[in-house]
């Protein structure tokens, strides 16, 4: 207000002191405490750009050094442990990957462990049928253009589908035999099978791995169940050798309750696994689906009227009633295709105060291992200055004063309360606020994200707290290879951010590479709200 006030005096004319005049020269110096908190926190920044790289750690980053090597070589800056997933052994994993690949590489990395919170989510679902589907690629005519490849395992492991590993290799099916089977098997061996559909199948053995795993290919469809008879035919000097097994186990498909607009859906307090709608054969009625809501509390705060949204927003419901056994709720958003509800998805109730604790006992069971090993802990819905004090609190308890703490606003009261948070958050340990755009624009309306996280930014700016731009950044590109042009402009908006975070997926790599030349590359335009007015490139 004072460098306002002098620039309209010297613009009217008016005589100033010299003290006044060089006081007008200083208003960039605001940034210099910002940038010292974002240093404290997130530690140094690279030499090219200002804005850090979070990127959350897959499970594989536990047994997999090499992957979290290249992480660091490529830019990442903090890593994420997501600690609603996995146990302490494979956190312990990740952790000791990260701190080798910073002791080899040179390159400074964080740790940062991210809480739990009081997630509301589903609930299991009955599991579908265990069937491995075995299926070619074929060109447009029909013609095979790569076999099917499948691991021939004696391990005793299920067998499971075809997947991509974390750098986006295709990893080959995986069926399960007897060992002194697969032991039998050679290169050249023909496997005939009589699958599911009762169709006969053809697998050809290619080359042995290991003494208990060959890898074989079919050039047509196979339906794999378990029992399913798996023989050998081979001529021999002796004449002619056959030998047959049985599939063993198979993992059972992800089951998934597949709802449409208008349906009903019946959320119960009961953590009993979730089923499709089915007809009651007594009274020839539609029985609707069911699913369970964790915790059971969520039950207490609910009211006729409101709105429910599962799974970041994809599915919106509304609650037409409630009675003992739970909520029954109508579908009124959803794809025009329908959608499927699967466990573990998230649930968001806007207009429920729920009170449930953001600092939960397993979180606190979770916080003795993270003081030990993280440098910052990640608190998941928090809401007001209470919550905050908590974990203060507790951290004092386990002589944590290093840790740094990141406030995820996800939610409308954290929104509101986002002054009272960081005024009782930051000065007391490292600080930071990370914008958790997933859960907070299904709380705040889709419609509003764009306005509040501007205000957020706004606000920590003031406040000089670094601020974490996080959720369904550069999406498409990290799970399917390609970014969309929206994605593009979002990251450029993120460099006003201290740091942006990106989640896994099997391109992970190549998106630390575009989010890296994209912030550099904004660096010159524009520093927090203030355009710089470079020289344009063309």
């Amino acid at each position: 207000l004072d460098n306002v006030l002098q620039a309209i005096r010297m613009m009217l004319g008016e005589q100033t002191s010299q003290a006044r005049a060089k006081r007008l020269g200083q208003s960039t110096l605001g940034c210099i405490p910002l940038d010292h908190n974002t240093e404290w926190l997130l530690g140094p920044s690279p030499s090219n750009r200002t804005v850090r790289i979070m990127v959350t750690l897959p499970s594989q980053a536990a047994t997999d050094y090499l992957f979290v090597r290249e992480l660091v070589v490529r830019g990442m800056d903090c890593a994420r442990i997501n600690c609603a997933h996995d146990d302490r052994n494979t956190w312990a994993g990740m952790v000791s990957h990260v701190r080798r690949a910073v002791q080899e590489t040179g390159r400074p990395c964080h740790v940062m462990m991210d809480l739990a919170g009081p997630r509301v989510r589903t609930g299991e679902i009955v599991a579908g049928p265990a069937v491995l589907h075995l299926k070619p690629k074929r060109d447009t005519q029909g013609r095979v253009m790569q076999p099917a490849q499948v691991v021939l395992d004696g391990s005793g492991a299920p067998g499971r589908p075809a997947e991509r590993d974390v750098l986006g290799r295709q990893i080959p099916a995986r069926v399960a035999v007897a060992p002194d089977w697969v032991a039998r098997l050679q290169a050249g061996d023909t496997i005939k099978i009589l699958d599911s559909r009762g169709h006969e199948r053809e697998m050809k053995v290619r080359v042995r791995i290991s003494e208990q795993e060959v890898l074989a290919d079919a050039e047509a469809g196979i339906y794999l169940t378990p029992e399913t008879t798996l023989a050998v035919e081979r001529e021999t000097a002796g004449g002619m050798e056959a030998f047959a097994a049985p599939c063993g186990p198979i993992l059972p498909l992800p089951m998934g309750i597949r709802v449409a607009q208008g349906d009903l859906l019946r959320l119960t307090r009961r953590p009993t696994a979730g089923e499709p709608a089915r007809l009651d054969p007594d009274t020839d009625e539609v029985v609707p689906a069911h699913v369970s809501c964790l915790p059971s509390e969520v039950h207490d705060y609910l009211e006729e009227g409101q709105p429910v949204f599962i799974d970041e927003g994809r599915i919106g419901a509304r609650i037409e009633a409630l009675d003992d056994e739970g909520a029954l709720l109508r579908i009124i958003h959803v794809k025009a295709e329908g959608d499927k509800i699967r466990p573990e998805k998230g649930m968001n109730f806007p207009d429920s105060n729920l009170g449930l604790p953001a600092l939960t006992e397993e979180d606190l069971s979770d916080l003795d291992f993270v003081v030990s090993q993280a440098d910052l802990v990640g608190y998941s819905f928090v809401q007001s200055a209470d919550d905050m004090d908590r974990l203060v609190a507790a951290l004092a308890e386990r002589n944590a004063a290093h840790l740094g703490i990141v406030a995820k606003i996800e939610t409308r009261r954290g929104v509101q309360n986002l002054p009272e948070i960081i005024a009782h958050g930051a000065g007391r340990h490292p600080f930071g606020v990370m914008i958790a755009r997933g859960d907070l624009a299904v709380e705040i309306g889709f419609a509003r994200l764009a306005e509040i996280q501007e205000e957020i930014l706004w606000l920590c700016e003031a406040a000089h707290v670094p601020v974490i731009w996080a959720t369904q950044v550069l999406e498409n590109l990290i799970k399917r290879g390609i970014p969309s042009r929206a994605e593009m402009t979002d990251i450029a908006m993120a460099e006003r951010a201290e740091c942006v975070m990106i989640n896994k997926g099997p391109f992970v790599l190549d998106a630390i590479a575009v989010l890296d030349d994209v912030v550099e590359r904004m660096r010159g335009h524009q520093h927090k709200k203030t355009a710089r007015l470079r020289a344009l490139h063309w």
